[in-house]
């Protein structure tokens, strides 16, 4: 069932954090930020609107990172159940699409829940300050890609962010697959 998260919380402060990467090192956000802001996501390898834009979102975040803005995606889905996003899954993931950015393993889903990210992909932009600014879509694709002249949402956000530290007041939400979170 696809889920809809909030909009944009402007100001709410980033979380810190230290989780293993698909390349077998560490990353914690102090290596990850970007002098110009910070875009974290939320995805992982199976679910359908992730899958219908990743080429957009390895787009997005090339061209975001040659403008200052540091750039990190995060797994935080229960492998137990869906094995498919497993670490060493996500790995053949990032190669696959020739990622620019760490890919990051949140195996006790605790950053997941402190961000609170509601479903993949889920997009929080941060100005330089770490102050939340963009909580949107990438642009109108849902379980299929949209047009391929759609308007970047995220990727004109960002940019938006990394000039001025400000996001648009106009957002619209991302829409995807929920976390899988563990059962207690």
């Amino acid at each position: 069932m696809a889920v809809t998260p909030p909009v944009c919380d402007f100001g709410a402060p980033w979380h810190d954090f230290s989780l293993p990467g698909t390349d077998g090192r560490m990353h914690d956000l102090q290596d990850i930020k970007g002098p110009n802001g910070t875009l974290v996501m939320f995805i992982c390898n199976h679910c359908p609107y992730v899958q219908a834009v990743m080429d957009r979102i390895v787009r997005d975040a090339r061209d975001l990172q040659a403008k200052g803005v540091g750039v990190v995606a995060i797994s935080a889905n229960d492998v137990q159940d869906y094995p498919q996003d497993g670490p060493e899954q996500m790995a053949a993931e990032a190669a696959r699409h020739g990622f620019t950015f760490p890919y990051l393993y949140d195996e006790s889903q605790s950053l997941a829940r402190a961000y609170g990210a509601e479903c993949t992909p889920d997009f929080f932009g941060y100005n330089a300050d770490g102050e939340l600014q963009y909580r949107g879509r990438l642009d109108a694709s849902r379980r299929t890609a949209g047009p391929v002249d759609a308007r970047r949402d995220l990727y004109e956000a960002m940019v938006q962010i990394a000039e001025t530290g400000r996001g648009p007041e106009d957002q619209v939400p991302s829409m995807g697959c929920s976390i899988k979170w563990k059962t207690a």
